[in-house]
């Protein structure tokens, strides 16, 4: 070896985890994985490669200092590197050059920790990208990268309400076991845009109970609408802790059961709605509220409307679709 090459290939051999490449004037990545820095002013501080014979790192730093070291180049850091030279393939999820994270494949050789080359790996393995998708899904979560439309939030939520009230067979649908069973909906999706074409009604169907039947009882146990003594069939809300039914109080009139959600488990909480659409009484006990709450709610709201219905016995009185006409 020429005498000017030989220092760096002693002290790369000696220390082969501590060959460094430059990463900007007077920093350098080792091998290992740490950054060393040499003095301001010294002569090595711009050199491509270092064998760093002696570096030492303060308490409490993430940077090594370098004390000692002789300029080094590839060719010497590939004979002193042994196993840590590596060619592999990488699949993950990161910042993509169009900006938003997504897929992102790769053919790299490194040293260690040290990345020599790197070029785009055009056909990844499925398992791979599926790999890289769920890590996505972890990491941005599932409202964030799939669509969810009216259709698919109300039946998760539906769905959701039915494994919070009976549990098994009904699955969960948290975002957690969304990710977890990637696997079984992902199907051909590749990248970002993928799974925002992701058809979620679908997805959440495909994981419905249907061996032994449980399916089937969905939109009984858990019923998108529920019909009024009135005629109308009113949306339940299925968003937060309880399930809403929420209606004006003269198309009630004659309903004194509180209807029951879940097999009949789960009553639904019912918010009584004045005629200027705002609750006027909250119950999840309808009976009650007929015997107890309504004739204060009567007393309140019949001045405020008087061209609304406002019977002494709202369970004999005929319900009312709509308010009346205006003139």
């Amino acid at each position: 070896w020429p005498e000017g090459r030989a220092a760096g290939l002693v002290a790369a051999l000696a220390h082969p985890d501590r060959v460094g490449r430059h990463r900007s004037p007077g920093t350098f990545l080792m091998v290992s994985g740490t950054r060393a820095t040499t003095a301001a002013e010294s002569p090595l501080r711009d050199a491509p490669w270092l064998a760093i014979a002696v570096a030492d790192r303060p308490a409490g730093s993430a940077t090594a200092v370098i004390r000692l070291a002789a300029v080094a180049d590839e060719e010497i850091a590939l004979l002193a590197s042994g196993a840590s030279h590596a060619l592999g393939e990488e699949v993950r999820w990161a910042p993509a050059p169009a900006g938003a994270p997504d897929v992102v494949a790769r053919r790299i050789e490194r040293l260690g920790r040290i990345v020599l080359r790197e070029e785009p790996l055009r056909s990844p393995s499925a398992e791979a990208v599926r790999g890289a998708l769920t890590e996505g899904l972890r990491r941005e979560g599932v409202d964030a990268l799939l669509e969810w439309g009216r259709a698919a939030r109300g039946l998760r939520e539906r769905m959701a309400f039915l494994h919070d009230a009976l549990g098994d067979p009904w699955p969960d649908v948290s975002d957690e076991a969304l990710v977890a069973r990637a696997d079984e909906w992902l199907g051909d999706a590749r990248n970002r845009a993928d799974l925002a074409r992701v058809d979620t009604v679908r997805l959440l169907t495909s994981l419905l109970p249907w061996t032994g039947g449980a399916a089937a009882r969905l939109d009984e146990w858990a019923p998108e609408r529920v019909e009024v003594p009135s005629g109308a069939r009113i949306r339940v809300d299925y968003s937060g802790e309880r399930p809403v039914l929420a209606a004006r109080v003269q198309e009630l009139f004659g309903m004194e059961e509180t209807p029951a959600l879940a097999d009949g488990r789960v009553p639904l909480v019912v918010h009584l709605l004045s005629p200027a659409g705002r609750p006027a009484a909250v119950t999840a006990d309808l009976a009650s509220f007929w015997r107890e709450g309504y004739r204060a709610v009567r007393a309140e709201l019949r001045g405020r409307y008087p061209r609304h219905a406002w019977p002494e016995d709202p369970l004999t009185a005929e319900p009312v679709r709509r308010g009346p006409r205006r003139g």
